[in-house]
């Protein structure tokens, strides 16, 4: 089952919640007085190095005759539109340079250069997700409808085509989370008038986008249009493997956990924070890769701040790390490569049904809650000593692996039961 209440999974008190809360706050607010000319600058740089690069790659792929011409130039145009996606797209349409009051470059009326409709993907997105992060039933983006990532989704016989969904995906991620956006726009508007309009904007916008990548360009090369064809569409799908690897690895990998609705009742803003930093996970990225990502390697930065500029992300993550081991809370990252392969295996893993799975529910890689703690036992040795100052989820996850592992190797070995080493004590519960 997933995590129902934050705090007592979390091994922190009210106080220490509400403290975490203050702290986060002081980091937003130190950003925010900060923003200035050297931010506008980097997004404005960002837009014109994107177009140049997409406008170069466009004119290779039209003019050289070679197969490393038409490679080079494929390439260009997929990095072209993963930095339009990653960097420029997703971050301004969540109002991260709203502050600079350029119409060009603010959150209502930037388009990007996908098939989704900016506004219905904001409405998913920027509220649905970002809002009620991982919460069950109620942010969308949990496997996005089609995979089961959790055991909390009651498995299906259909889940057994997991692998290849995955793959689709994958290959077709813009028209996933174009798809994605329309229908949970779709949802909120019992007007048919509205969810005609809604339908209208988003086949509007599709005819647009193909128009341009399928149509116009080709037809703008003459006789070469299968040659452009062909590059535009092998851009499209570098760029969605691209986006979809980026994504996945920021909210499924292990220790990326899942809520039960109840924990956003009278969620207060420390909770809320907390709740993003356990819901998401980051991978370790120089600053070439966080650019390429849209810095969303920091996707537990992006989602305590999504709307703070993303080139302040790294900065953000030294202060957030800090708060981390100040609060023994985990910071959960790793290389890009075993990020996502800890997410294909959650999803090799859950395309069986859960008669074939070994760990419990409550305490899987992919799925825990709080109950995980309850019957651990831990030895009456020195490394289950309440360590000095505060003692949080990092410590009960390293003792409650040492319990396991030591009950696995020696038991017949006399066990002492002791709840207060594994979770809050009463009085510090919320």
């Amino acid at each position: 089952m997933a995590i129902t209440e934050v705090a007592a999974y979390a091994h922190l008190s009210t106080a220490d919640i509400d403290a975490l809360g203050l702290e986060l706050d002081a980091i937003r607010r130190d950003i925010q007085e900060q923003r200035g000319a050297r931010d506008a600058t980097y997004i404005r740089r960002t837009i014109a190095v994107q177009r140049a690069l997409d406008a170069a790659s466009r004119l290779t792929i039209g003019l050289s005759r070679g197969r490393a011409g038409w490679l080079a130039g494929t390439a260009g145009l997929a990095l072209a539109k993963s930095i339009e996606n990653m960097e420029i797209g997703h971050n301004v349409c969540h109002g991260q340079w709203d502050w600079m009051n350029d119409p060009e470059i603010h959150s209502s009326t930037w388009e990007w250069d996908m098939a989704g409709v900016s506004a219905q993907w904001r409405y998913s997105h920027n509220y649905r997700h970002h809002v009620y992060t991982n919460v069950l039933g109620m942010d969308e983006d949990i496997g996005f409808g089609v995979m089961r990532v959790t055991r909390d989704e009651r498995w299906k016989p259909g889940h057994l085509l997991q692998p290849l969904r995955n793959l689709l995906l994958a290959a077709t991620f813009e028209w996933g989370i174009a798809l994605h956006g329309m229908y949970s726009e779709r949802d909120r508007s019992a007007d048919p008038m509205q969810k005609a309009a809604q339908t209208k904007s988003f086949l509007g916008k599709i005819a647009r986008q193909a128009g341009k990548d399928y149509l116009l360009f080709p037809a703008l090369s003459g006789r070469r249009w299968r040659r452009t064809l062909a590059a535009n569409a092998s851009a499209n799908v570098l760029r969605n493997l691209w986006a979809y690897v980026v994504i996945f690895c920021g909210h499924f990998p292990d220790g990326a956990e899942k809520f039960e609705p109840t924990v956003v009742a009278d969620e207060t803003k420390g909770e809320w924070y907390l709740r993003q930093m356990l819901g998401t996970a980051n991978f370790d990225a120089g600053p070439m890769l966080a650019f390429l990502s849209g810095n969303l390697c920091y996707q537990i930065e992006h989602h305590l701040f999504p709307d703070l500029p993303s080139n302040r992300y790294a900065e953000i993550a030294l202060r957030v790390r800090e708060l981390c081991d100040k609060y023994d809370l985990p910071y959960t990252s790793g290389s890009l490569l075993h990020q996502y392969l800890l997410t294909l295996r959650t999803i090799h893993k859950l395309a069986l049904p859960d008669s074939l799975l070994t760990a419990t529910s409550d305490d899987a890689p992919e799925t825990a809650s709080e109950r995980k703690f309850l019957g651990v036992k831990a030895f009456d040795a020195p490394d289950t000593v309440r360590p000095l100052g505060r003692s949080g989820l990092r410590t009960a996850l390293r003792r409650a692996e040492k319990a396991r592992v030591a009950m696995r190797r020696s038991p017949r070995r006399p066990l002492r039961i002791n709840p207060a080493d594994t979770r809050p004590r009463q009085e510090d519960r919320p």
